[in-house]
This record gives C-alpha cells, sequence and structure tokens, in this order.
C-alpha cells in the first residue's frame, strides 16, 4: 500500500482517522510501518466542555450541532500538521458507533465523502476497539493482553486475544465509573466535567471521614456496580448540610477511595481470569477512557498487576480521552487484516465488543460471559 507516487514509500498504511462519538470532535493522521510500529503524524482535538458545561453534561443535540460546526476545518487543520494530502493516504477511518448517534452520523458520512471524492477504501471503526487497540500504537504491546476500559460510558474488562477477538469477563450493573465521579461532582456542587475536580480535591481531604460503600468486593464476581456507592455520597453530603469545603474535599477522598479499593481487587481477580483463560504467566493490563489518567486509579491497578506478577500499560492521557489516532490506528490494524466497508457502513449508537456477551442484569453472578 502507500499512495503517494514518485515518493520514497516509508509506511505500511497511512490512514486518517475520524472521531466524533461524544463531545470531541478528533481528526488525526497515523502511519503504521512495515514493521509494525506505528506513528502519530498529527491528532487534532477540539472538546466541546465549554458548549457543555452549562448544562452539567453533554447535550446529544448541541454535540451534534458542534461536529457539523467544527469537523472539515479539524480535518484540515490534521492534514495539515501531518504534511501530507488526500493523495498520500490509503485509507480513511471513522468512528461508527457506539455513541450519540447523531455525533457519530456526522463523523461517518464525512469519511464517506473523503472516501468516495479521493477513492479510498472506508474503515468503518468501533470506538471500543479503537481504546482497546491503543496500546499497540503506544507501546507496541503484543496479543493476547488483558483491558480495562473506564470512560463516562463504559467500566469492563475485556480480554483482547487479537484483532476482532474481544471476550468481555466483567462490566457494570449500572453506572460507570466516569459516570459515577461525574454525579458525585454534581451532587456536591463542583464544575463540569466532575472527574478531574473530584480527583484534585480528593488530594487534600481524608479517605477516612467517610466509612462508604465498596460494591461486589466479592470473590465470585468480576462486574461492577457503583450506583449505591453514589447514594451513599448523597446520603452522607446530605447529613452534613451545610458544606464546607473540607467537607467537600473529605467526600471526593472517601469517594475515590472506596472506588480505587474495588478497581484494585477486580483487576486482581480479573487478571486471575485471564491467566487462566490464555495461560499467559505475566498477564499484561492495559488501561483505555478517560477515568485511566486519574492518578489513583492507575497506581491500584499497578498494585494489583505487580501482586499478580504482570504489568500494566497506561498510554498518555491525551491518548486514553476521545481521539482520532486511535480510530486511525484501528482503522490500519482492520484494513492490513483484510477489512475494509463500502458505503453501506451504517451508524450505530449501540455496538459491543464482545457481541456475544449478554447484557448483564441483576446482580451480576460469576459464570458466563459477563
Amino acid at each position: 500500500m502507500g499512495r503517494a507516487a514518485g515518493r520514497t514509500k516509508v509506511w505500511n498504511v497511512r490512514i486518517l482517522g475520524i472521531e466524533t462519538s461524544c463531545d470531541e470532535t478528533a481528526a488525526a493522521v497515523v502511519e503504521r510501518g512495515d514493521d509494525g510500529r506505528g506513528r502519530i503524524l498529527s491528532n487534532v482535538v477540539h472538546s466541546q466542555i465549554a458548549e457543555h458545561a452549562p448544562f452539567g453534561g453533554v447535550v446529544p443535540e448541541i454535540a451534534a450541532r458542534a461536529h457539523v460546526d467544527l469537523l472539515d476545518g479539524i480535518v484540515e487543520r490534521a492534514m495539515t500538521e501531518a504534511g501530507c494530502d488526500f493523495a498520500d493516504l490509503d485509507a480513511v477511518a471513522a468512528t461508527a458507533g457506539p455513541g450519540l448517534i447523531g455525533g457519530v452520523l456526522v463523523g461517518l458520512v464525512t469519511a464517506k465523502a473523503i472516501a468516495a471524492v479521493h477513492r479510498l477504501p472506508l474503515v468503518a471503526v468501533n470506538h471500543l476497539e479503537g481504546h482497546a487497540l491503543t496500546p499497540r500504537l503506544t507501546d507496541g504491546v503484543a496479543f493476547p493482553y488483558l483491558m480495562l476500559l473506564v470512560s463516562g460510558g463504559h467500566t469492563q474488562f475485556v480480554a483482547v486475544e487479537g484483532l476482532g477477538r474481544y471476550t468481555r469477563i466483567g462490566t457494570t450493573i449500572d453506572d460507570a465509573l466516569g459516570e459515577a465521579f461525574d454525579k458525585t461532582a454534581k451532587m456536591l456542587g463542583l464544575p463540569y466535567p466532575g472527574g478531574p475536580q473530584v480527583e484534585t480535591l480528593a488530594a487534600r481531604g481524608d479517605p477516612t471521614r467517610f466509612d462508604l460503600p465498596r460494591p461486589l468486593m466479592r470473590r465470585d464476581s468480576l462486574d461492577f456496580s457503583f450506583s449505591g456507592l453514589k447514594t451513599a455520597v448523597r446520603l452522607a453530603a446530605e447529613a452534613e448540610q451545610p458544606l464546607s469545603e473540607q467537607t467537600i474535599a473529605d467526600l471526593c477522598a472517601s469517594f475515590q477511595a472506596a472506588v480505587t479499593d474495588v478497581v484494585r481487587f477486580k483487576a486482581e481477580l480479573a487478571l486471575k481470569r485471564f491467566r487462566d483463560l490464555t495461560g499467559v504467566a505475566a498477564p499484561l493490563l492495559v488501561t483505555a477512557g478517560g477515568v485511566a489518567a486519574n492518578k489513583a486509579i492507575a497506581v491500584a491497578l499497578g498494585q494489583a498487576s505487580a501482586k499478580m506478577g504482570g504489568r500494566v500499560v497506561v498510554p498518555p492521557g491525551r491518548l486514553c480521552t476521545d481521539n482520532g489516532a486511535m480510530i486511525a490506528w484501528a482503522g490500519a490494524e482492520r484494513l492490513l487484516a483484510g477489512a475494509s466497508d463500502g458505503m453501506s457502513a451504517q451508524a450505530r449508537p449501540r455496538w459491543p465488543l464482545d457481541e456475544t456477551a449478554p447484557p448483564r442484569l441483576g446482580s451480576g453472578q460469576w459464570g458466563a460471559k459477563a
């Protein structure tokens, strides 16, 4: 592959990636070399935090309209920063789901237009696969490995055994962890986005002041539940009204301590399960999603991995959150495996990484795929 006529080709594939699944408008150009290594030529991300902050969360219609207004300029900037034109590309990749359907449609339709005009292959990427494959771009890790995806919409353990080979072994049965952080922040009157606010205040608080629950801390379950923990924070806050700055910091610290205890416990259990599933003696745990940038959680995961004789890989923060580089890289991996999609590729609001895993309802008992 490689379409730059008359030039020395130093890449195996060069792909434009577009990401618009939520409230980041993003585009990037990524190369994958013959040696399997990746190189990010550009990675442009526009966050819509300012647009959504007055509402305390993402408003789907506002997000979709912003993508329409911004995406052409973001793509142009990504191509300029990469120092290439469309004739230098081997394909264009775009998130086709899961996500807010209006935003997903904007990105996918834009990618289809680029592919049609420039006669490029189109790769419709699962947003979660983009997260799952990011450590192969950033750290060159080999299959298999265990992924913990922690974001505003997802909290799950996935065994990544190869391209397209994903087994979900644990998931949240109610709130995602990022959602729990944001809702806790909102209850305490902290600005959006709440996760970083909680982390910052937790560093100044007493994690032992409030005895908060550690949900599903039992040996037979890899599933998570954060709804009860969130309710416990609300009840504790109501009992302390009016809230002082120190009490808010103590609530944040106590909440984060409970979360890290749960994550550490579940990670140890998941690594054992992964070791049994794959036979890998020194398992590798990788993290993805915005919550992966939380330093306390990163420490807890490192402790769990060390205890199990493995190691943890956390991509740089800018590549943990939503971005175009992860979509371009996933597109490159899929294209080289012989996969491409036509103009009939559909936007999907729901698209599980492990499509054989049934939805989890109730208490999430250990057993079949979670």
